[in-house]
This record gives C-alpha cells, sequence and structure tokens, in this order.
C-alpha cells in the first residue's frame, strides 16, 4: 500500500527541462501531443531544441498547439510537424507511417502517449473492435511494428539504450484488475463496464512494453518501457466529467505528469540494464518489490516461471493487426 500512496502523491521530480540539456538532432513522436500530457511533453522537447512531430487526428488542434509551443519558446532552434494519426483505424496508420518515413531517416524516441478513457458502452474503432483496446493498444501497436524498421536502425547508430519506446499504463491496473490483470477470453467479449475495458487496454500497454523489451530488447538494443504517468488535469475523462470532482485531490497539472513520460524517454537512469522498466510519478524506476506479484507473472514468459501472457497477448495483438501490413 505504501508504493500505491507514493505513486498518487509522488515525491517531486528530479529529471526536468532544466536538467534536460540540448536534444538538437533528435527526433521525438508524441501521439495525441496537441493537448493534455502530450501538449506538455512536446513544449519539454521543442525546447530543448528537439525535432518534434505531434500525431493526433485534429489538424487544427495540433496547428493551434503548435503555434502556441512556437510563442513560448521563441529561440528554440528545434522543429515542430503534425502527422495525421487515427488510432482507431487500422486502415489508415499504416499510410501515417509512410507520410513520417517520407521526411525522416531516424526517430530516437517514440512516446505511445494516445488514448481514451471510458467512452459510452458498446462504442468501437472503424474495424468493429471495443474502442479502448482499439485506440490504447492495436492502434499503437501496429503504428509501433510499422515504425519499428526505422527505430531499430536508430538505435544501431545511437549510444545504447538511448532509442526507447514507450507506452502508457495506469495505476487503475495495480488498484483494481483481477488477479492475472484479465482474462484472454475477455478480449472476445467485451464487458459493458468500461472501467474494466480500460484496465485491459492500459494492462494491455504494459504487457506490450514488456514483451517488446523482451523481444525486439534483445536484438536490438531497442528501449521499451510502461508508465504510470499519474492523474492529471486533462480531457481523457471527458467522458467520465465526474472524476474531476471526486478524484480532484489526485489529479495534477498535465505538466507535471509530463515530467514522468520526460523521464522514461530521456533519463540516464534508464539503459539496456532496465529494458522492461516499469516508470511512476514522476520519474522513478519503480522497484519489482512494490509491484503486485500476480501482474509481475503475467509480464514473464512461462519458461522464466511467468504466465505467459505478455507473448500471449502480443500475438493476439499481432494477430489483428496483421491484415494491415
Amino acid at each position: 500500500m505504501g508504493a500505491q500512496w507514493s505513486q498518487a502523491f509522488p515525491p517531486k521530480p528530479t529529471f526536468t527541462e532544466t536538467n534536460l540539456g540540448s536534444q538538437n538532432g533528435k527526433v521525438f513522436l508524441v501521439t495525441g501531443g496537441y493537448s493534455g500530457i502530450g501538449l506538455e511533453l512536446a513544449k519539454m522537447l521543442y525546447k530543448s531544441h528537439g525535432r518534434v512531430y505531434i500525431a493526433g487526428r485534429s489538424k487544427e488542434k495540433a496547428r493551434q498547439a503548435i503555434d502556441d509551443i512556437r510563442a513560448s519558446a521563441p529561440t528554440s532552434q528545434g522543429s515542430l510537424e503534425f502527422l495525421h494519426l487515427e488510432l482507431d483505424d487500422l486502415s489508415s496508420i499504416k499510410g501515417s507511417v509512410e507520410s513520417f518515413k517520407a521526411k525522416e531517416s531516424k526517430l530516437h524516441v517514440l512516446w505511445n502517449n494516445a488514448g481514451v478513457s471510458r467512452p459510452p458502452v458498446g462504442s468501437v474503432s472503424k474495424q468493429g473492435i471495443e474502442l479502448q483496446l482499439a485506440t490504447n493498444c492495436l492502434g499503437p501497436f501496429l503504428f509501433t511494428q510499422l515504425l519499428l524498421p526505422l527505430i531499430e536502425e536508430t538505435a544501431s547508430t545511437e549510444p545504447p539504450g538511448s532509442v526507447r519506446i514507450i507506452w502508457t499504463c495506469s495505476q487503475i491496473v495495480e488498484l483494481s484488475a483481477p488477479p492475472g490483470g484479465f482474462d484472454m477470453s475477455d478480449l472476445q467479449t467485451p464487458s459493458k463496464d468500461q472501467l474494466q475495458n480500460y484496465i485491459i487496454s492500459k494492462f494491455g500497454n504494459w504487457l506490450l512494453a514488456s514483451e517488446m523489451a523482451r523481444t525486439v530488447g534483445r536484438t536490438s538494443g531497442v528501449v521499451s518501457v510502461a508508465l504510470n504517468p499519474g492523474s492529471a488535469y486533462s480531457n481523457l475523462f471527458r467522458h467520465t466529467p465526474s472524476l474531476y470532482f471526486f478524484a480532484w485531490p489526485l489529479l495534477y497539472a498535465p505538466k507535471k505528469t509530463a515530467y514522468t513520460e520526460l523521464y522514461a524517454g530521456l533519463s540516464d537512469e534508464i539503459s539496456l540494464d532496465t529494458n522492461g522498466c516499469y516508470v511512476v510519478p514522476f520519474g522513478r524506476v519503480a522497484n519489482e518489490k512494490d509491484i503486485r506479484r500476480d501482474l509481475l507473472d503475467a509480464l514473464k514468459p512461462k519458461e522464466h516461471g511467468g504466465s505467459g501472457k505478455a507473448k500471449e497477448f502480443y500475438n493476439y495483438c499481432e494477430d489483428k493487426v496483421r491484415d494491415y501490413f
């Protein structure tokens, strides 16, 4: 319980824009980067002279965010670009990746930051998949897989452990997930409880981060980590506005929670030795002894004493997106 209390009421961040250093020459991609946590992260990256892509469905919102970010850092030598991306439409994601690759030959850090929380019951993606699973897991998984050759190529020319893929989880998984996180059968028949579906999608990201670290990280040196950024005042809860009232003591300014993402993506405290770690607010590597044992078991393959759920879910995602490569 002490570890959960520490995540809800975290210590002050120690890795911020003040000790970030210049990111000139680095290429970053932030999904959902024009609002909330993603917007604050994009600001920090741009102010540190990085080349930042803000990916999302709304060109209008992205352009406004880009104008605001530029105005806040007039001396930056970085750049900002919009990348159209619809995570709830698997058929469109390859086109987004091709658009990015037409402009860039490297990608140093991908933040899978965008997501949806508890939309109306029955909400589905363009392919008829439960919306949270589609937007929070399958879309980012396909996006990442299509970008992976470019990410791996970048890793081959950069310092070991500096090229990373970041996946967004949530403390709600540790607090409310059933034993083992979820049953694979839950993916076939989504619950009418949207909180349960949200938990599945968030733990799904953690599983994907872990399995990618174990497989891709072992062969290419790409670091893959999951994180709980902390609860922020953002439009993530637009479908459940009552949470803003009931959870206000636990909600923080998006900038503070963005420090968790900044740490995960750029701190030297994360390396190949800590590949697959779990990052908690506002920028700390969680100690395994503080994580629920059943969740840790789900992350590990059967040959290492785990349940093998991470591999099983990874394979499930591969099967669901196979036709969209």
